[in-house]
């Protein structure tokens, strides 16, 4: 038998150690009292004890100092043994909450409508933090495995549950959620996170994520009502007819669906697609196949795995150009015009584009310029413009989107907080006063995009649909999308957008985080060095107030800066917000330019982004200042999602790495690097080689002679 008072007697020892808020000590230290000897948490006992015993006290520490919160729209984060893990017993407790919140708001209905269930391809796989010795009720946890703990609840407290069989895309649950009239919906899913992660996104009647005040009121009922998590089994539920099998027809009307968004039938263009081992093989290409394109998959990265092995970094996220390293030399190799990828969950897309010989990368900004473009224009030849056309962004996606619907007479709804779920309850609205046909299209700026009236969560197919036979039209007049984005750029100014990100984890990072925000909002700051400062907006503190809920306060979480013109600027803005997901802050940069001659805009691009690369450093080391870090130039050519002690101790071990050349046995050579880069994940040389070969003029490998 486990002594438990033992362990926790260890453990409060091991975390006074660390530099940490008695806080986080005495909450750590509660969760792990009850997670010792509650004895619904026996099956996770044996690794408890083995975390103790190891002594990794701040590992424990993050683990247990908290239930991991709602973010944006449900919980999402590693996956482990705690309150502060995705875990069975999260989920549960999610569901639990979500089931009480639902009987609460639609009473008879949610039982009798129901909650549809969806699943991605994540599963958990990771080595090296538990005991593998052990039995560990995490390993190999899966979304199924997570969709059938949430089924068990749902179905206890009497909801009806609609469940896919199957992976299926977050896209298509928004369209089942409306399509089979229920009252609500969860995706398991972390989206594009790494390996580690799982996590479970909720969705309303609508199709859409809830936004406040009604998450807050299931951010209530989920952390202060759950007093009891109510199970059956699953084949009980089953047999009384509370678990219903989604079958192919909802398939092919979500097929039939997305494919009356195209505008053009242009066909002619060479697709090459890759679902970064994700659902998009379950939507993006049969629909695509669907519509007559000419689509090949990329072969390495088209069978579904939670592990992302054929990804760079195993970040399946389309936002990061890394991730079509594997799928580039296939696209080439058969002479594709055009390159695809999405996420895992196949809500985000991401673009390349072989433009004259050269594969080039679209940023998320980029493809929203060129589709609001393109619809616009398409929406216009079928005379479907009118006074109630709108076109609908986030705050922090490009400003240009918003020029071209204003000069093209199109209304722009452009200051949406944060989050796809704030542009679809905008689509609720518009239907409601009866113009949902007037609804062009919807984007953010981190590839996700919308149009029509089947959905209201981003969703990648919809994207690649316009953006294939916008490319195809071009391709008839010997153009691509890239000559089509520099035509806009010298009408309207090249706009360069940039996101970044300071990551700081656990729950010291939590108060770095808060130091930053605390000090950027309570400080009248004149200027970032040479950038001077000509109005400051406070999302938090401005209007409208007062605010919904907490969650519609944490939402608001945001400042906007707006710096004066330079010369040849035309605006300069810096946005910088908590993430609502992950931990990191996370900072936007905006410089436009003035519209200009086709011939002069490789100069207008080139001296537009030398401002944004100033300014970033500018801000960035203002805000490194605060966390007191002496971060050095070349931290900036770091792989930008590194932890900030990551990227750190690589500075605090590239010595070492420069001292491995008087080692003469290349084996031991290579041996040693591997090891002294390993908290670097995958790929760990790639994301340091830029920052090396600054300093040293070559890369790792070359230096070292291990290439």
């Amino acid at each position: 038998m486990t002594n438990a008072k033992a362990l926790l007697d260890k453990t409060e020892n091991g975390f006074n150690s660390l530099q940490v808020s008695k806080k986080y000590v005495d909450s750590a230290l509660k969760w792990l009292e009850t997670w010792l000897t509650d004895d619904a948490f026996k099956d996770y006992v044996p690794q408890i004890a083995y975390l103790i015993e190891a002594e990794k006290w701040a590992f424990l520490l993050d683990s247990f100092y908290q239930v991991i919160p709602f973010g944006t729209g449900g919980r999402r984060g590693l996956v482990g043994v705690g309150p502060n893990r995705i875990n069975t017993w999260t989920i549960q407790a999610s569901a639990q909450g979500h089931s009480q919140y639902l009987i609460r708001q639609y009473g008879e209905q949610a039982r009798q409508r129901g909650v549809v269930l969806a699943f991605d391809v994540r599963k958990y796989t990771q080595k090296g933090i538990y005991d593998e010795a052990l039995a560990n009720p995490v390993m190999n946890l899966d979304g199924r495995r997570l969709a059938n703990a949430a089924a068990a609840v749902y179905t206890a407290n009497k909801i009806k549950v609609f469940m896919f069989k199957e992976e299926r895309s977050t896209p298509e649950l928004s369209y089942a959620i409306r399509h089979l009239n229920a009252v609500s919906g969860d995706m398991f899913s972390a989206s594009h996170n790494l390996p580690t992660d799982n996590g479970k996104k909720v969705y309303d009647q609508y199709g859409g994520q809830l936004i406040p005040p009604d998450d807050q009121f299931l951010v209530d009922e989920v952390s202060g009502n759950v007093t009891e998590i109510k199970v059956i089994d699953i084949d009980e539920a089953k047999e009384n007819g509370l678990i219903d099998v989604i079958d192919e027809q909802v398939d092919d009307a979500y097929y039939h669906a997305v494919g009356r968004v195209s505008l053009s039938d242009e066909r002619e263009l060479k697709i090459v697609y890759s679902p970064l081992h994700g659902t998009g093989l379950t939507s993006v290409y049969p629909i695509l196949k669907k519509l007559d394109f000419d689509i090949t998959l990329d072969p390495g990265t088209s069978n579904m795995s939670g592990a992302f092995e054929n990804v760079t970094f195993n970040i399946p996220n389309p936002e990061v150009i890394e991730s079509f390293d594997h799928s580039l030399p296939f696209a080439r190799k058969v002479g594709a015009d055009i390159l695809i990828s999405t996420d895992p969950d196949a809500d985000r897309i991401g673009v390349m584009i072989d433009h004259s010989g050269s594969w080039q990368f679209l940023t998320g900004n980029e493809i929203g310029i060129i589709l609001t473009n393109y619809a616009i224009s398409k929406y216009r030849s079928n005379g479907r413009l009118n006074r109630n056309s709108v076109v609908v962004k986030t705050d922090v996606t490009t400003s240009l989107m918003q020029k071209i619907a204003l000069e093209n007479e199109v209304k722009c709804i452009g200051n949406h907080l944060v989050g796809f779920k704030y542009i679809a309850d905008e689509m609720n609205k518009i239907e409601k006063e009866g113009n949902i046909d007037d609804f062009i299209f919807g984007a953010e700026e981190s590839h996700g995009y919308l149009t029509g009236n089947y959905a209201r969560d981003k969703d990648a197919t919809c994207a690649a649909i316009w953006l294939c036979e916008h490319a195809a039209e071009l391709k008839k007049q010997q153009k691509t999308l890239l000559d089509d984005l520099n035509d806009i750029y010298a009408t309207y100014g090249y706009c360069h957008n940039y996101l970044t990100e300071i990551r700081l984890l656990g729950a010291k990072g939590m108060e770095q985080i808060s130091l930053i925000m605390d000090h950027l909002r309570d400080t009248k700051i004149e200027s970032f060095d040479n950038f001077r400062v000509k109005e400051r907006l406070d999302r938090r503190r401005g209007d409208p107030q007062p605010h919904l809920s907490k969650t519609d306060t944490s939402a608001r979480n945001m400042l906007i800066y707006h710096v004066d013109d330079l010369p040849q600027t035309a605006g300069i803005k810096i946005t910088v917000r908590p993430s609502g997901t992950e931990p990191k802050i996370k900072m936007y940069f905006e410089v436009i330019g003035k519209p200009c001659n086709l011939e002069n805009l490789a100069d207008e691009k080139t001296n537009i982004t030398g401002i944004r690369q100033e300014l970033e450093k500018t801000f960035m080391q203002y805000c490194y200042r605060l966390l007191e870090v002496d971060f050095p130039d070349r931290g900036f050519l770091l792989f930008w999602q590194l932890p900030l002690d990551d990227k750190l101790k690589y500075f605090d071990i590239e010595d070492k790495i420069v001292n491995l050349k008087n080692t003469s046995d290349a084996r031991v050579r290579k041996n040693e690097l591997d090891e002294l880069l390993s908290f670097l994940g995958a790929n760990p040389v790639e994301k340091v080689d830029n920052a090396f070969r600054e300093k040293y003029g070559a890369g790792i490998l070359e230096y070292l002679e291990l290439n």
